[in-house]
């Protein structure tokens, strides 16, 4: 398979997890984040980029596309800030949607032409389930229910051109930044755990999975779609 993609924010957490995924079905993958991974494997090209600078995230895009086309596309750089809304504040709107929102939609754009031209592009964006509502998540949920709205149009947009666009929204996922806040055995995990149908956190490696099966040449009759990987939490809420 000679496919390359580029996944944002691929070094750690679910990132990595779709990274690894990837490599493992023979794309080369280039991998767009402010730290390097702990290991880079076969097949993988790391640039250190900052996605919330618009210039930075430009000059990397040129800089992966000189290599040539890249039709598949990855969305997964994010960041929370979590706040009541009395303490959000505009600049924790702008650095969220900078990252969560504008980088998705500049990555998108500067990867379609080649898109395009193979008639074979997909795109998947990494949301969350925070997007139906999350106490203290003001800018993130908004960020992710932007990023929900952005899925849809630019499926209409680029079905013509044979891309198809996406959206994997995680529930609880075990990574290390979700363990290390809600430790296993503590009550609020507990309480979390309760609150998932198949009672148990699911893994990076299955939303990797999810986002593998959107990715392959085959699924081009799914579009402008929203599939949570949450283990049943979303049921009766996701309209």
């Amino acid at each position: 398979m000679d496919i390359r993609a580029l996944v944002t924010g691929g070094s750690r957490g679910i990132g990595r997890a779709v990274v690894d995924r990837l490599i493992d079905d023979g794309y080369q993958v280039v991998n767009f984040d402010q730290q390097p991974p702990e290991r880079l494997a076969y097949g993988e090209q790391y640039l250190c980029v900052d996605v919330s600078d618009e210039a930075a995230l430009c000059q990397a895009l040129n800089q992966a596309l000189a290599s040539g086309p890249i039709t598949r596309l990855v969305n997964n750089a994010g960041i929370v800030r979590p706040q009541p809304i009395e303490r959000v504040t505009t600049d924790d709107l702008r650095a969220v949607m900078d990252v969560n929102l504008t980088a998705s939609v500049l990555c998108a754009q500067a990867l379609m032409p080649g898109m395009s031209a193979a008639m074979n592009g997909r795109i998947v964006n990494i949301s969350s389930r925070a997007a139906l509502g999350k106490t203290e998540r003001i800018a993130y949920a908004s960020s992710k229910a932007a990023l929900h709205g952005f899925t849809k149009a630019l499926a209409l947009e680029a079905g013509v051109h044979g891309i198809t666009v996406n959206a994997v929204g995680p529930g609880p996922i075990a990574t290390e930044l979700f363990t290390s806040v809600n430790p296993p055995g503590a009550p609020a995990t507990e309480r979390i755990l309760e609150a998932i149908p198949l009672r148990r956190m699911g893994s990076p490696s299955e939303v990797a999975h999810i986002v593998a099966s959107l990715l392959d040449t085959r699924a081009g009759f799914t579009t402008g779609q929203v599939i949570y990987v949450c283990g049943g939490m979303t049921v009766g809420l996701a309209s």
